[in-house]
């Protein structure tokens, strides 16, 4: 038997890196992984994934559709027991580069979007008898990481480790548990995104801009997506039954806290 055997899961942000490894654990674990997503090419991925798995369109920055998403699962499934807000976007700017623009769409899916997901599901988690696990996707730019991508992105993430401890503060007599993980350096699309955007505003290659990030990792090793997807099984799993509040680090030493 898996580790997640028979539970329904929500992962949102599905199409690419973390949110497809995660959504890849959570099926190999043998959880019944609804995979949420703005762009329809993350259907592609669930199909891939197969089995018992199924695609959602839906953008976390409409609140309204935060709602839809767990709607969908409920009428589907009927239930809910595990939830990962994975959805994330930024890009690389400069202290003196953002825009208000930039700030609304940062926060509208990675602060705002996350909190009302989260609000959702533990409503409907509640409202079925309680018990159930949400897994938030933080960052150690949240904690004070120097090479974040710019400030709007830290303070989002920032939030969402503040939100995991107050939900887990809050929800703990439903007995949901609520934890954050908070990634360093990984190997995904957006992290090329990120590497690109610093090349054209600050010059050089992109070889030398990879060999900065990796180079300032203690054990010389960028995170890898499964890297993720491996703790978020753990948080959902029953062997993490008595651990919620708790923002976990995973970034090869990067960041102490």
């Amino acid at each position: 038997m898996g580790e997640l055997d028979g539970k329904v899961a929500l992962i949102t942000g599905i199409g690419a890196g973390m949110g497809t490894a995660i959504a890849q654990a959570y099926a190999a674990a043998g959880a019944v992984v609804v995979g949420a997503d703005i762009n329809a090419a993350g259907r592609a991925v669930m199909d891939r994934i197969g089995g018992s798995s199924s695609f959602v369109l839906g953008d976390v920055a409409q609140v309204s559709e935060c709602q839809g998403l767990i709607d969908h699962v409920l009428g589907a499934h009927g239930h809910i027991d595990l939830l990962v807000n994975n959805a994330g976007v930024t890009k690389s700017l400069g202290f003196f580069d953002v825009t208000e623009a930039d700030w609304d769409r940062i926060y509208s899916v990675n602060a705002r979007g996350l909190f009302f997901l989260m609000q959702a599901a533990a409503v409907a988690m509640r409202d079925h008898g309680g018990g159930g696990r949400i897994v938030n996707i933080a960052s150690i730019a949240g904690k004070g990481y120097r090479g974040t991508s710019n400030v709007a992105y830290a303070g989002t993430k920032g939030a969402v480790i503040a939100m995991t401890r107050v939900g887990a503060s809050q929800l703990a007599r439903f007995g949901i548990n609520v934890n954050a993980i908070c990634p360093g350096v990984t190997r995904t699309a957006l992290f090329d995104q990120v590497i690109d955007e610093l090349v054209e505003r600050l010059g050089g290659t992109r070889e030398e801009a990879e060999a900065r990030a990796v180079r300032a990792i203690p054990l010389r090793r960028a995170n890898d997506p499964a890297d993720i997807g491996a703790l978020a099984v753990y948080l959902a799993s029953p062997a993490a039954r008595n651990v919620t509040g708790q923002s976990w680090n995973v970034d090869g030493g990067l960041h102490w806290d």
